[in-house]
């Protein structure tokens, strides 16, 4: 399973997909915090957080992940890789937990050098450290746990299909629906008692717990499930071949 995770790491780093994936992610984040006149703005809001960081990371990850995850196990299918990548002496978790993990480091990755905003919120807070380091920690936690089950999907949705747009289509309307698509069902206001339970059904309602600085082990049981729920999903995908 190693050498299958050095594999695709290789894949991304030897290849323009990584860096282009972590600058994208980087890029887009800092001109909303620190160049387009607007709420998130750190200089035109006057407050010492990044709350613009983790309100506009989750949707940053709607595409980017999906684009990321969308050639796992699509581009082997259409080059033909998948039959001998299958009859290797690995299991099908193994594989699938390699290509996972990689797309798991990538969002690591992506998140470590965004740690350089957080110190420029420190120190140019009045007075200096006059910051919700709490809050700030456990939004990181929560943005890399989120960030954990979007990759979950995006191997999910590139099992399923050997057309890569198709996978980034599929992935992309995943994690949109499991991040807001919940929230929008509860805020209608249709289901009386159960809305509650509906709205708890989506990321969003666990994202923005963690986000307070609380790591509720409600809310880690919940990403560990959205996680391995995808990840056994597609498992199924890559056993079916055999039915």
């Amino acid at each position: 399973m190693y050498i299958l995770l050095k594999r695709e790491l290789n894949n991304f780093f030897n290849s323009l997909i990584g860096y282009i994936a972590i600058v994208v992610f980087l890029v887009i984040n800092s001109l909303f915090l620190f160049v387009f006149p607007i709420n998130y703005n750190l200089f035109e809001s006057g407050y010492a957080n990044l709350d613009g960081l983790f309100l506009l990371g989750p949707f940053v990850f709607l595409s980017l992940i999906p684009a990321i995850t969308m050639r796992f196990f699509a581009d082997e299918k259409r080059t033909g890789t998948i039959e001998l990548l299958l009859t290797k002496p690995l299991t099908d978790i193994q594989i699938i937990l390699a290509k996972y993990l990689a797309g798991l480091v990538l969002v690591l990755f992506s998140l470590l050098p965004t740690l350089v905003y957080f110190f420029t919120v420190y120190e140019f807070g009045l007075p200096p450290g006059n910051v919700d380091a709490g809050a700030t920690w456990g939004s990181y936690i929560g943005l890399f746990l989120l960030g954990a089950g979007f990759v979950a999907i995006g191997t999910f949705a590139s099992a399923i299909t050997e057309n890569q747009i198709v996978s980034f289509i599929v992935a992309t309307f995943f994690c949109a629906f499991t991040y807001i698509g919940f929230e929008l069902i509860y805020s209608l206001d249709f289901f009386g008692q159960f809305d509650f339970f509906i709205r708890n059904l989506g990321i969003y309602a666990h994202y923005t717990s963690m986000s307070r600085g609380v790591i509720d082990s409600r809310d880690l049981i919940y990403f560990l499930s959205i996680t391995v729920l995808f990840l056994l999903f597609t498992k199924v995908v890559l056993e079916s071949r055999k039915w």
